[in-house]
């Protein structure tokens, strides 16, 4: 919880974005794994307010279930309000004090659900700022080279804040001003409802600006002012792909850079991707062309890469793990994955273990020390400690219909290409050999073998595909023999 605890934070989240181009609604795209109004929503939560309100209008149900679903990961409960048709800052801020309680007293915030990048703890510098100076409304503000598209900070003679003015309401002079809002408030409650109630859509886009508290404010005697911010990542709103590009890519800088403080070596940052809501050990090495997404935990001395993506996997301790793709498995510390490998969802490798090259595992438990090293599947299966599965092995666990599981005991060796027909059990210290099919149980110590006689047809291939290079290869050596 911050220093400063506001009475409420309101994000904005109504408007469709429609310079998105796409059918999602602008505030769930995502990046660094989270999506725009998850990263609004944890930056508001963080300042620990008594109430929390995102405002809703487009796909308001596709929005409103997704904020469902961050419940377990947001300390405050999310209160929903849904705008009317009135269209403006003004009117979202207004449908937003409705699901309040009408007595509320203290600050009120009001951010946006498109700009991820900001932080409690500057939310937390302007509500100090704010309430040390007593006053009614203070806005976020910063210099921009190009402020195109924002409103501009009007201030008068003493440098005080007069009003603030929509780019499509301004004229040429007010246009090369350079200080915009950001959109971002703090209001004294009374002074915020009050307010709103004298706002008019008497401009151009006939639209109700928050902007309009700022001057009705000031003219009732309420002091207004402009905090001006160094770190202008933090008010940018991605309003289309190429802004939420630009700020998924400084949001990974700033994570990467957390991480190398930390401890982390990120030999590339410039290929390296590492979400949110990952977690790394001090000491963990990052190779080229990783991506690390969701809930994914690595522990010490970990190295990941080159090229890796893991999603929700957990790593542990020493463990490596090359070139590999991987989703909501763990791999035990000490343990070695790829070149090549594909964990699926389910797959738990034990410490010392071993998943090779192609090899492709699902739903897998895997023991301590036991070993999968190439050209092998493993689906719905349980492998216990110390045991060694052969080349180009299969467990063979759909028979059409339904899916079945296969155990293996630990200090087995298979020979390569056993195939396991699920559902079998093979013993403690069992063997197989090379080419086997294994159908029925397995005693514990058991070799189990598949094979017939060797038949040997003398000629085939030149009395069948005369004229062909084998053919006459064969030919020629069957000559020489015959010489010799």
């Amino acid at each position: 919880m911050t220093e400063h605890r506001p009475a409420a934070v309101i994000v904005l989240a109504a408007g469709a974005g429609t310079r998105m181009k796409s059918a999602t609604p602008k505030v769930l795209h995502r990046i660094g794994g989270r999506t725009l109004v998850h990263h609004a929503l944890a930056a508001a939560a963080g300042t620990g307010a008594d109430h929390l309100v995102a405002v809703l209008r487009h796909e308001r149900e596709l929005v409103a279930g997704h904020i469902a679903q961050l419940a377990d990961e947001l300390p405050l409960t999310v209160e929903l309000a849904e705008q009317g048709r009135v269209p403006g800052t003004g009117a979202a801020a207004e449908c937003a004090l409705g699901v309040l309680p009408v007595d509320l007293a203290g600050t009120v915030v009001v951010t946006y659900g498109d700009v991820p990048l900001l932080t409690s703890e500057t939310l937390d510098e302007l509500v100090g700022f704010h309430e040390a100076g007593g006053n009614g409304v203070t806005v976020l503000s910063a210099q921009l080279g190009d402020p195109t598209g924002y409103g501009r900070i009007v201030r008068d003679a003493s440098g005080a804040l007069e009003r603030i003015v929509e780019q499509k309401d301004a004229d040429e002079a007010t246009r090369a001003i350079t200080e915009i809002n950001s959109g971002i408030y703090a209001f004294d409650a009374a002074v915020l409802r009050t307010s709103l109630a004298k706002v008019s859509t008497e401009n151009n886009q006939r639209e109700k600006y928050l902007t309009d508290v700022i001057e009705i404010a000031r003219d009732a005697g309420s002091p207004v002012a402009a905090l001006p911010i160094d770190d202008v990542w933090q008010v940018e709103g991605a309003n289309d792909r190429v802004q939420l590009a630009g700020l998924g890519a400084e949001l990974n800088r700033r994570i990467l850079t957390h991480w190398m403080r930390e401890g982390v070596t990120v030999v590339d940052p410039t290929t390296t991707w590492i979400d949110a809501d990952v977690e790394l050990a001090a000491d963990v090495t990052i190779l080229p062309g990783v991506q690390l997404h969701g809930a994914t935990r690595v522990d010490t001395g970990a190295e990941i890469g080159p090229d890796s993506t893991l999603t929700d996997v957990e790593v542990g301790a020493g463990a490596s793990v090359i070139r590999t793709h991987g989703s909501l498995s763990v791999i035990g510390a000490g343990a070695k994955v790829g070149p090549f490998a594909y964990l699926r969802p389910g797959t738990e490798l034990g410490a010392d273990g071993k998943i090779g090259t192609f090899v492709e595992t699902k739903n897998a438990h895997i023991g301590r020390a036991s070993k999968v090293p190439h050209l092998t599947y493993v689906g719905d299966a349980t492998i216990g400690e110390e045991s060694n599965i052969g080349a180009s092995s299969v467990f063979v666990n759909y028979d059409g219909v339904n899916k079945h599981h296969t155990t293996v005991g630990s200090h087995v060796r298979t020979g390569s290409d056993t195939m396991f027909v699920a559902p079998v059990n093979v013993g403690d210290g069992a063997y197989s050999g090379a080419g086997t099919v294994i159908r029925k149980d397995v005693p514990a110590g058991a070799l189990a073998l598949t094979y017939g006689p060797q038949k040997i047809v003398e000629d085939w291939v030149i009395e069948h595909r005369p004229g062909t290079p084998a053919a006459e290869a064969a030919a020629a050596a069957k000559k020489k023999s015959e010489e010799d």
